[in-house]
């Protein structure tokens, strides 16, 4: 790790056609004032037509022409050097876009040959007997109905349906078989026949989408987006030489995966990829941790990007005292508590339904992974082995289990689930035999209890509870949303000494909601008595279309609330299409696939009148009255983030106040020439000066130490210190729920500072000696940032 660079901070740039390589170097300068030491690019490879993301890559790999290609990579790169700035870029090993089946030539080829393409192993595809659609590849775009009339031959020579166009089989077009003899006639090639005749010739069945047949492995359940086989060194290799000359070309210095967990073996990527990289750059994953989850230790990775970390920085301003009524009003306004308990219960079952609703192809795959050893042990039936799995990926808890670290994890469930359920427990045994070792089942068990776990948890139960939605979010613990100091602390000790460069996000392009969002719905929990008071107003005046769904959505409506009370058309329009978003996910009263129009409107309308009118002056009541505590704790996030443990990752427009939703809505193109005299671009730039200024005590020798406060405030207080084994160097002073933190208590709470040095506050040049109070500390920024004088 010593030859690899130390990075003061990451900022993720989103790159789109209107917004490329040369985009991003017009914005270079601002990067180095704040202090940015990597500029992180969203995949910069070729992707489907009007991408806003790129992570839909098509093959053959390369630097996409709609960024500027390779030439305008280059010049990113030398314009970033000349300012002391390297580049990061993010890569997709898990799949590959087939939205449109043609534009993608892997994909085409594997739909025209079938399993003699040159590109079959390329795809988890599943030509299998038993796959349901007698030996062909399913390709579920039907209606449900399954009617195959609309079929039709295009001008290109093309099976269309509707939009969606496949290729056809060589000789297909025309049926070869003899025609009949008819009086007069000869032997000749009979004609095509009806589309349909020719998609029965096809290698490749189209049938309806909800039928549960899929014959290729999926990003989660996106169909657009087909998983690729990098366990095979011929598909590895395909879909990395452009990295590979990128690296030669020194045109990069890092690398982030994309979804790892999605792939056969993680482990085997990371240390090939590694191998690719050298020591000499920086290698992160993009790996969701359970809270009770550790990294696997044997990873040859600077570390997640870092929803662990955002957990523990979210939870540690959470009220417990708040978080108890709020209980009970999620339980007095939707009939359920929210708590712990039933999180757990309803993650469960929610996993449950899934695999049976969403992966029925891919829990057969499994089964038949499983039996397919034999072993010479008796025979179990094949529903008993599918009730055993789903019930198995139902309770692990984490995405995959087939880490060293976490085979006891799996194997402790399973005893657990065949002491509760005993008709289960010759199956489950053979689960546990044959997963021992690395292998099929292994990888097909791992990657389906992912996918179902992504689909169950995170694009699902988290818009089906309300207790305190800025908890439900990636990577974050709904059941638990509080963290102790000591806990916090602890967590930080052990992150500064096991994974120093780990990247610690706080906003990214995927989390529900924007670090500043969070930071004012988690205020709520401090002032629970005039938040049921506002709710209670709402569910009095107006009509609610329905009472889980109100009240989830008036959390994140206050979380977005301008602090000038003037909800603007553009800002409704967003909050009706996250709401759109929301309602469908959620899949309670309407869904993606089954849209309840009458529904959606009654939630728009109801939209309108919660931002609007005297509700509307009752929300902008509630929104200032918190706004202190919101700004100072925003704040002190957002300095935690800089000067924890871990390498912080700053988001593209998070050094302003922002007021992002889910995607796309926190993707829309940034305003970057706003004033940088903000309080939220003043405190990064100040506290990355300083992290530049010591880059020992945040690199991967540094350590973190809890300071003592000691007076009435001191739970309120957050104080720790980076430096070295040779002691510190700087000292972070901050508080939390600083809606009822009062200056007498403040000045009446002492912390001790590190002994042997005086301390200099970064920004106002006070200096302390031994102690100082948290009301002086804090007297002039809610933050401190103090520096060895």
């Amino acid at each position: 790790m010593s030859n690899r660079p130390t990075p003061h901070a990451t900022y993720r740039l989103q790159l789109h056609g209107d917004f490329g390589f040369a985009d991003a170097a017009g914005i270079l300068d601002h990067l180095a004032e704040l202090g940015i030491s990597h500029v992180y690019l969203s995949p910069i490879g070729t992707a489907s037509a009007g991408s806003t993301h790129g992570y839909d890559w098509l093959p053959p790999p390369a630097v996409a022409s709609a960024l500027g290609g390779v030439e305008g990579l280059r010049e990113l790169r030398s314009a970033a050097a000349e300012r002391g700035m390297g580049l990061i870029i993010d890569i997709v090993p898990n799949h590959t876009g087939v939205a449109d089946a043609l534009a993608n030539p892997w994909f085409a080829d594997l739909l025209r040959h079938g399993s003699g393409s040159d590109y079959a192993n390329y795809f988890d595809a599943d030509f299998g007997d038993d796959n349901g659609a007698e030996g062909k590849l399913a390709l579920p775009v039907l209606a449900a109905d399954g009617d195959l009339s609309p079929l039709e031959i295009d001008e290109d020579g093309n099976l269309r349906y509707y939009d969606h166009a496949f290729p056809i089989a060589p000789g297909t077009d025309r049926d070869t078989r003899p025609a009949r003899f008819a009086p007069g006639a000869g032997r000749d090639t009979r004609p095509g026949g009806t589309p349909r005749d020719v998609h029965d010739r096809q290698h490749y069945r189209l049938v309806p989408w909800n039928s549960g047949l899929i014959g290729y492995r999926r990003f989660f359940t996106v169909n657009e987006l087909a998983g690729l086989r990098q366990e095979d060194p011929e598909v590895y290799d395909a879909t990395h030489q452009w990295l590979r000359d990128l690296l030669d070309a020194d045109l990069i210095d890092g690398v982030r995966v994309d979804h790892p967990d999605g792939l056969w073996d993680p482990q085997d990527y990371l240390r090939r990829l590694r191998a690719d990289i050298g020591d000499d750059r920086l290698l992160y994953i993009e790996k969701i941790l359970a809270p009770d989850e550790p990294l696997e230790p044997t990873l040859p990775v600077e570390g997640t990007t870092g929803y662990d970390h955002m957990r523990v920085i979210d939870a540690v301003f959470v009220a417990p005292a708040g978080v108890a009524q709020l209980t009970e009003l999620h339980e007095r306004i939707t009939g359920e508590s929210g708590d712990a308990r039933w999180v757990e219960a309803a993650e469960h079952e929610r996993k449950l339904s899934t695999v049976r609703e969403s992966f029925p192809a891919e829990l057969r795959r499994l089964v038949r992974a499983l039996t397919a050893g034999g072993g010479g042990s008796p025979a179990v039936e094949p529903d008993l082995i599918a009730a055993a799995c789903t019930e198995l990926i139902a309770a692990l808890g984490v995405y995959r289990a087939d880490y060293p670290s976490l085979r006891p994890r799996l194997l402790a469930v399973a005893a657990n689930i065949a002491d509760a359920k005993p008709d289960l427990r010759a199956a489950l045994d053979l689960v546990v035999r044959e997963t021992a070792v690395p292998g099929e089942a292994t990888s097909r068990l791992a990657q389906t209890c992912g996918a179902v776990t992504a689909k169950s948890v995170e694009d699902s139960l988290f818009y089906r509870t309300a207790r305190l939605v800025s908890a439900q979010e990636v990577g974050g613990d709904p059941a638990d949303p509080m963290l102790s100091l000591t806990e916090f602390h602890r967590h930080n000790t052990e992150r500064a000494a096991q994974w120093p460069l780990a990247m610690t996000a706080t906003s990214t392009h995927d989390t529900k909601r924007g670090e500043d969002v969070r930071a004012r719905i988690a205020v709520l929990a401090q002032v629970p008595d005039r938040w049921s008071q506002l709710v209670e107003t709402i569910w009095r005046d107006i009509d609610v279309p329905d009472d889980l769904t109100g009240y989830f959505l008036l959390q994140n409506i206050v979380g977005v609330w301008p602090t000038d009370g003037r909800v603007t058309d553009e800002l409704r329009g967003r909050l009706v299409e996250y709401a759109r978003k929301a309602t469908r996910e959620a899949g309670l009263r309407t869904t993606w696939t089954e849209v309840d129009e009458e529904f959606e409107t009654a939630v728009e309308n109801w939209i309108g009148q919660v931002t609007t009118g005297d509700i509307a002056t009752a929300v902008s009541e509630l929104v200032d009255r918190i706004a202190s505590a919101w700004e100072q704790e925003a704040l002190a996030r957002k300095a935690i983030a800089i000067l924890g443990p871990g390498v912080p990752d700053i988001y593209q427009g998070t050094e302003w106040w922002e007021d992002s939703l889910v995607d796309p809505d926190n993707r829309r193109p940034v305003d970057f020439g706003r004033s940088t005299e903000h309080p939220k671009t003043r405190l990064v730039r100040a506290a990355l000066r300083v992290r530049a200024a010591h880059p020992d005590a945040f690199g991967v020798s540094g350590t973190y130490e809890r300071l003592t406060a000691d007076g009435p405030a001191a739970d309120h207080t957050i104080a720790f210190a980076r430096g070295t084994h040779d002691g510190p160097s700087v000292v972070v002073l901050t508080a939390r729920f600083t809606h009822s933190l009062d200056d007498e208590a403040a000045t009446a709470t002492s912390i001790t500072l590190p002994a042997g040095s005086r301390w200099r506050d970064e920004r106002s040049g006070a200096v302390y000696d031994g102690a100082v109070d948290l009301g002086a500390a804090r007297g002039e920024h809610p933050v401190a940032i103090l520096v060895r004088d």
